[in-house]
């Protein structure tokens, strides 16, 4: 009969310091990418080295327990399949680089973040915290660092300067002759979706351009934009709507779907425009124009303002820039 198998000898840090032939200080610095202006780069690839011919794994919860903090940031988003957290994601992966981990929580049913889902995370003791679009009213305060993206109106925030984009966007609307027009808006809890079309409604009012009270809302994708378009578009025609602005592109695209199937010309006959500038709004038939909300900026400036708080020289962010991307769906 066969011995049992004997257990691997699990490979510590002290004996990646003894291969490497250094302090196990400077094998944690090395590991958890510290080492840069701390350590030469002859010993930092000494341990490297060490750490592959050993197959030396870092115990993350082991590290976290003795500094009182992991090394892992947290990203909760509404929607990860959504492009535009796409995006985000990648600003966010290419400021942290090997510093941190970024783990990446999905809310359930894709609902905004809740304080709810930041204390779930808390109790792992991550570096930090970043909560993109978080519903409206929620306190997201906790015992780690915390930094808002899309969340107007909260501290710890990074945010858009939306006024631009919307200034522009009405500004070309009524170029182009429009003097009636209809939202559909998101139903999302998120705090910039209310701000946007706020906005949007204040420079109409200023430009003199009607917002049809025929109302619509859908949640963020192209079936649900669609559906509500299809229940709401011969309203718009009797109230002789010549253009739709839609509070983010995947809902102006059920309005192009819609229009489309129902031989609406655009923009001959409505105009469609949207917000987030997603990378597809240039491939749609016809290319969308589209208020562009940077999304690889937005993860980017967050994941530096959250860098900065853990290093201790945090400073008030600056809301980014927002900017119109004319194309062909409103006659550009």
């Amino acid at each position: 009969m066969p011995s049992p198998a004997v257990p691997s000898r699990r490979v510590t840090a002290a004996m990646v310091a003894e291969r490497a032939g250094t302090s196990i200080a400077t094998v944690s610095l090395v590991v958890n990418g510290k080492d840069r202006g701390r350590v030469s780069t002859p010993i930092a690839t000494r341990v490297r080295d060490a750490v592959d011919e050993l197959g030396y794994v870092v115990d993350h919860a082991a590290s976290s327990l003795a500094r009182g903090s992991g090394d892992l940031v947290v990203l909760i988003a509404p929607d990860l399949s959504n492009p535009f957290f796409a995006e985000v994601i990648r600003g966010v992966r290419d400021t942290i680089g090997d510093r941190f981990q970024l783990v990446l929580s999905v809310t359930e049913r894709g609902a905004q973040p809740l304080a709810a889902d930041v204390r779930r995370f808390e109790r792992l003791r991550p570096a930090g915290i970043l909560v993109d679009a978080p519903a409206a009213g929620e306190s997201m305060s906790a015992s780690v660092p915390v930094v808002l993206l899309d969340a107007p109106g909260g501290t710890e925030a990074v945010n858009y300067d939306l006024s631009p984009g919307v200034h522009d966007l009405v500004a070309h609307l009524h170029a182009q002759g429009h003097r009636r027009v209809g939202y559909l808006d998101g139903t999302s809890r998120a705090t910039t979706f209310g701000v946007r079309r706020e906005l949007f409604e204040q420079e109409c009012a200023a430009a003199g351009i009607a917002v049809s009270e025929v109302t619509a809302r859908a949640d963020l994708t192209v079936d649900a934009a669609a559906s509500a378009t299809e229940h709401v578009i011969e309203a718009w025609q009797d109230d002789d709507v010549t253009a739709v602005v839609a509070a983010a592109d995947t809902l102006a695209y059920g309005v192009l779907r819609v229009a489309g199937a129902l031989g609406i010309a655009v923009p001959g006959a409505l105009a469609v425009a949207g917000f987030d500038d997603l990378p597809s709004s240039s491939v749609t038939a016809p290319a969308l124009t589209s208020v562009a909300l940077p999304g690889a900026d937005l993860g980017r400036s967050a994941a530096e303002r959250l860098l900065a708080t853990l290093d201790g020289t945090a400073a008030e962010p600056a809301a980014l820039p927002t900017r119109l991307v004319r194309r062909a769906s409103t006659g550009a």
